[in-house]
């Protein structure tokens, strides 16, 4: 499961590439996040290890390669199931108390 900061990263670089066809540098990415370039390099890295880009020339982020521009469904958090007067399509709600 991604960070919100980890998720606002990817998202600037998918949204990025695809609106100007190329990707953010390191700076660009850090005056849109308002984050430290350590902070930044850390979220690449947390990307990079769990696999959502490949960047294997770390010598400019325009050699980032992104493998999936949103997060996994399967890593999103699950909502709690409903509780049985919740699953009620009836008047019950409303009539009962």
């Amino acid at each position: 499961m991604l960070t919100d900061y980890e998720r606002k990263v990817l998202r600037i670089l998918f949204n990025y590439s695809s609106g100007r066809r190329r990707l953010p540098t390191v700076h660009e990415l850090t005056v849109k996040t308002g984050k430290g370039k350590p902070d930044v390099m850390a979220a690449l890295d947390s990307l990079v290890t769990a696999a959502y880009i490949h960047w294997e020339d770390r010598s400019e982020s325009a050699h980032i390669v992104i493998l999936e521009g949103w997060e996994r469904e399967s890593e999103k958090p699950k909502l709690p199931k409903a509780t049985p007067l919740e699953q009620q399509n009836d008047l019950s709600y409303w009539t009962q108390y």
